[in-house]
């Protein structure tokens, strides 16, 4: 870890040569809100090829681009499209454009995912708002000699995502009239679906929902003292004794129908942010 703060800087000193803003929030566009990316004010797009450090995204539908601008009234940075250890990346280099968003000035992060439903009272397309998650993905990308200046070695995680954007989030979806779960999201490595034995056992072990992401980052976030929003979209249903095969299409298309209440949610949310100090 002792290596990250200089290619960090590395980065920012990219970023800032284009864009001269400083953010208020990071936002991980994953699947099924990469069309927010467009509503972004004055967007300054930065491929992130041309990023020092950063890899390349090489899931399906995630773009591969960083962009910086404003949505409402707060300067944001998103990540149109992330990357996942079944890409063959380390933790490190998943949780790296995290660290830049923090150098860049961001003190929250906004993570979305897509997720298989396990918990039987959800149905696809509804959002779950993370309340805790679980790390079956068998890695961390705090492991190695901690750098103090990031964060600290041990960092605490009893409350990884924060109770006022969880509330406000619910809250959103309770005015908008639309289902929005409170939950616990268990990551897992992939590229693989799970077996209907492996569905059980994440179930029966607290899990809501489960995906292939989104728990490095946060990682990283906390150690970054960053407050979380995580927003997961169901676009599968994951039920061992009803199970229905899946299919990237299937999985699109349900994301598809929950971008618009991921969208409500993230703009309401920066709203409410935006209002913190004004």
């Amino acid at each position: 870890m002792l290596h990250l703060a200089a290619q960090i800087q590395q980065s920012v000193h990219v970023i800032r040569a284009k864009w001269h803003k400083s953010p208020r929030v990071g936002i991980i566009l994953g699947t099924g809100l990469g069309d927010l990316a467009r509503e972004i004010k004055d967007p300054v797009a930065l491929p992130y090829e041309a990023i020092p450090h950063f890899p390349t995204s090489t899931a399906t539908s995630h773009a591969g681009q960083l962009v910086c601008g404003s949505l409402g009234s707060v300067d944001v940075v998103a990540m149109e499209g992330r990357f996942h250890a079944y890409e063959g990346y380390s933790h490190e280099q998943i949780t790296f454009p995290t660290r830049v968003m923090k150098a860049l000035g961001a003190d929250t992060l906004i993570v979305s995912n897509a997720c298989g439903g396990m918990n039987p009272h959800y149905r696809h397309g509804d959002i779950m708002v993370i309340d805790d998650h679980i790390n079956m993905m068998g890695d961390n990308p705090l492991i190695g000699v901690n750098d103090n200046t990031l964060g600290p070695r041990f960092p605490d995680m009893s409350a990884p995502y924060d109770a006022r954007l969880i509330d406000c989030a619910l809250e959103i979806a309770r005015r908008e009239n639309f289902v929005a779960h409170r939950g616990v999201y268990v990551a897992v490595t992939g590229p693989n679906l799970e077996t209907r034995a492996e569905y059980r056992f994440l179930r029966q072990i607290g899990a809501d929902v489960v995906g292939m992401s989104t728990v490095p980052e946060v990682i990283v976030a906390v150690h970054s003292s960053m407050r979380v929003l995580g927003l997961s979209a169901v676009t599968d249903m994951c039920l061992p004794d009803a199970l229905v095969p899946a299919t990237i299409d299937h999985i699109l298309a349900a994301a598809a129908s929950a971008a618009p209440k991921l969208r409500a949610i993230v703009l309401g949310v920066l709203e409410r942010i935006a209002n913190e100090r004004s």
